[in-house]
């Protein structure tokens, strides 16, 4: 009975990977069909990302550090944060259109489709051009890491892949619950954003420039703190604002997971809990 369970899981899984990448294939086809637009709106989204990265540049054309941290300790916090998000964003980000369906009634159309809904969700209008945020932060991220006073050990080079497919998860599963809640309140969408897009600004700054009650929330409430605040203060050989045990530091893969699952929880519950407009 359990090794039948798992297929059906896993043959569930599978079924709504695919559907993802076929409704994402579907979008990126119909996007390259006009590829000037594509670029043009890639590039503005990788220009506007980058004004958050010039304001850091500007003050510090001011001051020499920023809470204890230099520029490029900083540009570590904003690359780290931002490519996280922008991964997340790339491939959830439709997500926050779901209360928009359930006002409207379109949310019936998908229910009746033979395509898991979560896949229908994530995937409608896949929007290619949000390459642009992640690029922005790679480049980012890559002219800090050579500039920060760390020793690269290989523990601390596969650190920062680590701390980026955590983060992007942790940021996934926050896209999820939004989504979920949703299906109750159904212009929650800013609401959702505020923990997305808010908190990776929180997050690219650092920790030691906000209140400690501020940084309990994002450790303990929101667990967003595991995306990079925790491992970069590791990485950075700097203490921890809350005084909280070196191994907290490791725990982002536990987080991502334990985030996941209560995605899933808020999913099937908001899913199940649905009631159609009646339109």
């Amino acid at each position: 009975m359990a090794e039948d369970g798992t297929r059906t899981h896993r043959s569930r899984l599978s079924e709504g990977l695919r559907a993802y990448g076929l409704i994402a294939a579907m979008w990126v086809r119909s996007t390259l069909a006009y590829r000037t637009s594509f670029l043009l709106t890639a590039f503005g989204n990788f220009a506007a990302t980058g004004l958050d990265f010039l304001a850091i540049l500007l003050m510090f054309s001011h001051i020499t550090v920023l809470g204890g941290f230099s520029l490029p300790e900083v540009a570590f916090l904003y690359g780290t944060s931002g490519a996280a998000l922008g991964l997340a964003d790339l491939v959830l980000g439709s997500m926050d259109r779901l209360g928009a369906r359930v006002r409207d009634g379109t949310m019936d159309v998908l229910l009746v489709r033979p395509v898991p809904v979560f896949a229908q969700v994530a995937a409608d209008r896949f929007a290619l051009r949000r390459l642009g945020r992640i690029l922005q932060a790679a480049l980012v991220l890559g002219w800090a890491m050579p500039r920060l006073e760390v020793d690269w050990t290989p523990g601390k080079v596969l650190l920062v892949p680590l701390m980026l497919l955590c983060g992007a998860v942790i940021f996934g599963a926050v896209f999820t619950i939004g989504a979920a809640f949703q299906f109750v309140a159904q212009d929650a969408a800013e609401v959702q954003n505020s923990f997305t897009y808010g908190g990776q600004t929180l997050l690219q700054y650092p920790p030691t420039v906000f209140a400690k009650d501020l940084v309990r929330g994002v450790t303990f409430v929101v667990p967003l703190a595991f995306v990079n605040w925790l491992p970069a203060l590791r990485l950075l050989g700097r203490d921890d604002p809350l005084g909280l045990p070196g191994w907290v530091d490791f725990l982002g893969p536990v987080v991502a997971a334990a985030m996941c699952g209560l995605a899933w929880l808020a999913w099937r519950a908001g899913l199940r809990n649905y009631r159609s407009t009646g339109s």
